[in-house]
C-alpha cells in the first residue's frame, strides 16, 4: 500500500514539472507579418532560394553577418582594482536565417526563424537584427 502511496505521489510530482508557460509573442513576426516582402528584402537583402507553394511563395533569406569582438570580463578586485578574469576575450560571428512565406499579392504570411544564434544583448541575434527594440524617447 505504501508504494501506491509513494508511487501516486511521485507521479503527481513529476505531473506538477508540466505547466505550459506563457511566451512573449515573437516579435519578428509582430513586425513583418501582414508587411510586403519586397519591403523585408530590400531591407536585408534578398532571399537565397524560392518555391512556388501554389498559393504563394516559400523563400529562405539568410543575413545579417556582423562580426563582433566581446571583450574579456574580470572580477571586481580590492581598491577598484580588476581582479582575476572570470571570461575570456571572444570574437561572435553572428548570423540570421529565416523561411518566409508570401501570399500571391507578396505579402508575408509568416516568417520563421530556421538559424539563429545569441545575439549581443539577449538570447536571439535574429530578433535584435530583424526586430530591433525601438530606441528610448528621451
Amino acid at each position: 500500500m505504501k508504494l501506491r502511496t509513494f508511487a501516486a505521489a511521485g507521479l503527481a510530482i513529476a505531473l506538477a514539472g508540466c505547466t505550459t508557460i506563457p511566451t512573449a509573442a515573437d516579435p519578428i513576426s509582430s513586425r513583418w507579418v501582414g508587411q510586403s516582402a519586397g519591403k523585408f528584402f530590400a531591407a536585408y537583402g534578398p532571399p537565397i532560394n524560392d518555391v512556388d507553394n501554389g498559393s504563394g511563395v516559400s523563400y529562405t533569406w539568410k543575413g545579417g553577418y556582423k562580426t563582433v569582438r566581446v571583450p574579456a570580463k574580470y572580477a571586481d578586485g580590492a581598491d577598484g582594482k580588476r581582479g582575476k578574469q572570470i571570461s575570456p576575450a571572444r570574437t561572435l560571428y553572428l548570423r540570421c536565417q529565416a523561411e518566409i512565406t508570401t501570399s500571391s499579392d507578396y505579402t508575408i504570411r509568416s516568417i520563421r526563424v530556421s538559424g539563429d544564434i545569441p545575439g549581443v544583448n539577449g538570447p536571439s541575434y535574429c530578433a535584435e537584427f530583424l526586430a530591433p527594440a525601438a530606441p528610448a524617447a528621451g
